[in-house]
C-alpha cells in the first residue's frame, strides 16, 4: 500500500519526543508538511531537525505553545492557522494513590490530556469540513479501558478522549472528515525503559529485560514486548491517509493485544 500525503498539512501535538516524534516523522515520510509542537523553543527546534533528518523532508516547521492554556493554543493556531491532519498526542501521566489525587491534579490532567485536544478540534474541524477532507486522531491508551489503579486520573482522561472522538465524528458526519482515537499499548519510550530497569534490574540485555517485564508485570499482552513508537506511528499514518476513508468514530487498537477483548 502506497500512502501519499503530499499537499496535506499535519499538526502533531506533544511531538518533541516519544510517540509524537515518531508520528511526526512518519507523516513527513509520507509527504505531509508537518508542524511539530512543544512548550519550549529549543526542544521544538531539536525535534524539527530530528524529523527532517529521519524523513528526508525539509517541509517541517515548529509551533511553540503550551496547549493546556488558551494562550498557548492561540500561539499554535497562529503558527499553523489551517491543517488537514490533526494528531492530538499531547499527554501527561504519573502514578498517584487514588485517594491522594486532589482537585487541582484532576483539573490539570483534564486540561492537558483532554481540553487541549478539544480546543484544537474546535479550531480546525470547521475548516476541514468546509474543504471536504480532514483527519482528526486522538492518541488514547489501553488505560482508557483497563483503568490503572495507580493512575486513575490518567485513565479517566484517556476514556474521555474516546468519547470526544466519537462525538466529534458525529459532528463531522458526511463531510469527508474522519475522527478516530488510537488506543496505544505499553510503548518503548525513555521513561518506560527506566521504569522497566527499576523493576527487572540492569543485568539482562534489553530484549530479555523487556520480555521479562511484560511477562511478569503486563502478562495480558499478547505481543510480550513493548511496542515501538514507530509501530504506533504506522497506524496513525494509515488512519491519516485516504485509504482509511471508511474508518471514523472508532477506537483503533495498537496495543499488542493488551486489552483482553475481541472488540475495542
Amino acid at each position: 500500500m502506497q500512502i501519499d500525503l503530499s499537499g496535506r498539512t499535519a499538526l502533531v501535538t506533544g511531538s518533541t519526543q516519544g510517540i509524537g516524534l515518531a508520528i511526526a516523522t512518519g507523516l513527513a515520510r509520507a509527504g505531509a508538511r508537518v508542524v511539530v509542537n512543544g512548550r519550549g523553543e529549543e526542544r521544538v527546534a531539536e525535534a524539527v531537525a530530528t524529523v527532517r533528518a529521519g524523513s528526508g523532508s525539509d517541509d517541517v516547521a515548529g509551533a511553540v505553545g503550551d496547549l493546556s492554556t488558551e494562550q498557548g493554543a492561540d500561539a499554535v493556531l497562529e503558527a499553523a492557522p489551517a491543517v488537514d491532519i490533526l494528531v492530538n498526542n499531547l499527554g501527561i501521566f504519573g502514578s498517584v494513590p487514588a485517594l491522594e489525587i486532589d482537585d487541582a491534579e484532576w483539573r490539570r490532567y483534564f486540561e492537558v490530556n483532554v481540553l487541549s485536544a478539544i480546543r484544537l478540534i474546535r479550531a480546525y474541524l470547521p475548516g476541514m469540513k468546509e474543504r471536504g477532507w480532514g483527519r482528526v486522531l486522538n492518541i488514547a491508551s489501553d488505560s482508557a479501558v483497563v483503568i490503572p489503579a495507580e493512575m486513575i486520573h490518567y485513565g479517566m482522561t484517556k476514556t474521555s478522549l474516546l468519547a470526544v472522538s466519537r462525538g466529534f465524528a458525529k459532528d463531522a458526519a458526511g463531510t469527508g472528515v474522519t475522527v478516530n482515537s488510537v488506543i496505544a499499548g505499553p510503548t518503548h519510550t525513555g521513561g518506560v525503559e527506566g521504569f522497566v530497569r527499576e523493576l527487572v534490574g540492569d543485568e539482562l540485555p534489553w530484549d530479555e529485560a523487556q520480555h521479562e517485564f511484560m511477562v511478569t508485570y503486563r502478562p495480558q499482552s499478547l505481543l510480550q514486548r513493548l511496542i515501538e513508537p514507530e509501530e504506533i506511528a504506522n497506524m496513525v499514518v494509515y488512519l491519516a491517509s485516504p485509504h482509511a476513508s471508511a474508518t471514523t468514530g472508532g477506537a483503533v487498537r495498537v496495543d499488542g493485544g493488551y486489552v483482553d477483548s475481541i472488540l475495542p
